[in-house]
């Protein structure tokens, strides 16, 4: 055999070995380095398929703390109690999981989210008790008074279902009801494949909802101190810390998580905001929560791992005298409205008049953002978004109201 023909079969054996060695470290961690037979058939199997058709799903699981702890794909896929089922390739799994798949390891935490706003009341906030079960509104009841047993937002029907569809339940369906009797899905913050906890403190999950004129959380925390320095030290935080470990040296700088959620230096964790909330900042006429007192102390406990008692005191009462005074001018307003209704000036379905409007946005937009910016340091929130709009709209609504009495006058 030639030197020739030789040197060519060793290239070629190379170039296979190389070829073999670059095509299998391409593989997923889960189909190549599995610790348990069961495991690689579960993931490896799973992961073998899809990583040739949506890599991403593949690679953000290899990331998770779940791969990291043993969770296949198929105990999260694995049909709950009245889910659709389906034969997948061999497997039978559910396609569309809910939290009733989360909840048989989280039970806790689907316990805590179940008695929250973010559940029942915030798709009733939307079509009102309607999918919802007779024990499912009266549980929620017990713990959010008023926010479930109520009727659909009148905005649904002039609005219509493509706008209420694509825009209100995006971020409503936190709470929405399950076919397997569940409520919501834990992915709306944790991501699907990824479940993570850094994603679930980022202020930018939470402003997917929390953002716009009517609840302007995420554009006050941008302006607030806190917003300002998350932006700049956001490199320095530990935002993948245990929950049930975390301290300031991992979160010195807070998030939406840190203040409504998290247990850091050992407080409690929760999954249930309203633990800490006090007043009803969102409703028209503020007042206080159930909750009040211990909702209070609750957060001060928060506040209070960075800051001294006399600033927080501060806050809170300086928040709670623009409570009193934004509640005073949508009074105001309201009481214009009512009568205007009660003397027959104004009549026919809500939504219907310009004047209808103008009362709207006057309590909904720029009374919350008042509100919101006094508690969260949006000092601009509080004036020109919040205070200076409800001057100008209740003046506004006056002449409205005067010009409507005499057209009803010369009827």
């Amino acid at each position: 055999m030639s030197f020739r023909s030789v040197f060519v079969a060793v290239v070629i054996a190379f170039a296979l070995i190389l070829s073999a060695f670059l095509i299998n470290r391409a593989r997923p961690k889960t189909e190549t380095d599995q610790p348990t037979a069961d495991f690689v058939r579960a993931s490896g199997k799973c992961a073998e398929c899809h990583a040739r058709l949506q890599y991403s799903v593949v690679h953000e699981y290899e990331m998770s703390a779940h791969a990291k702890k043993g969770v296949s794909c198929l105990d999260c896929h694995q049909p709950g109690p009245n889910q659709q089922k389906v034969d997948h390739h061999g497997f039978v799994i559910s396609t569309h999981l809910t939290a009733g798949n989360c909840r048989s390891c989280h039970e806790g935490i689907y316990q805590e989210f179940l008695r929250s706003r973010h559940a029942a009341p915030s798709w009733a906030a939307v079509h009102g008790a309607q999918g919802l079960t007779a024990e499912q509104v009266s549980f929620s009841e017990q713990f959010q008074p008023g926010g479930t047993k109520r009727p659909p937002n009148p905005l649904t029907l002039p609005e219509g279902h493509p706008a209420i569809t694509s825009g209100c339940e995006q971020c409503h369906a936190i709470g929405k009801p399950n076919d397997d009797g569940t409520i919501g899905s834990c992915t709306e913050c944790h991501s699907r494949h990824t479940s993570s906890v850094a994603l679930a403190r980022l202020p930018t999950t939470c402003g997917q909802c929390h953002m716009g004129p009517d609840h302007s959380q995420m554009e006050i925390y941008n302006e607030s101190k806190h917003g300002v320095m998350f932006a700049a030290q956001r490199n320095l935080l530990n935002l993948d810390a245990d929950p049930r470990t975390l301290t300031t040296r991992d979160m010195f700088v807070p998030t939406c998580a840190t203040c409504h959620m998290s247990g850091i230096n050992g407080l409690k964790v929760t999954h249930n905001p309203s633990d800490r909330l006090g007043w009803y900042l969102a409703d028209a006429v503020t007042t206080h929560r159930p909750n009040y007192l211990q909702a209070q102390i609750n957060m001060k406990q928060v506040c209070t791992q960075c800051h001294t008692q006399a600033l927080i005191d501060r806050v809170y009462t300086q928040g709670e005298q623009v409570i009193n005074s934004t509640n005073a001018k949508v009074q105001a307003a309201k009481d214009i409205m009512d009568g205007l209704h009660k003397d027959g000036t104004l009549s026919g379905p809500p939504f219907t008049h310009p004047i209808d409007f103008t009362y709207f946005n006057l309590w909904h937009y720029d009374g919350r953002t008042s509100k919101h910016g006094a508690f969260m340091g949006g000092a601009d929130f509080v004036q020109w978004h919040g205070n200076y709009e409800l001057l100008s709209k209740t003046v506004e609504l006056q002449h409205d109201a005067d010009e409507l009495r005499r057209e009803h006058a010369r009827k």
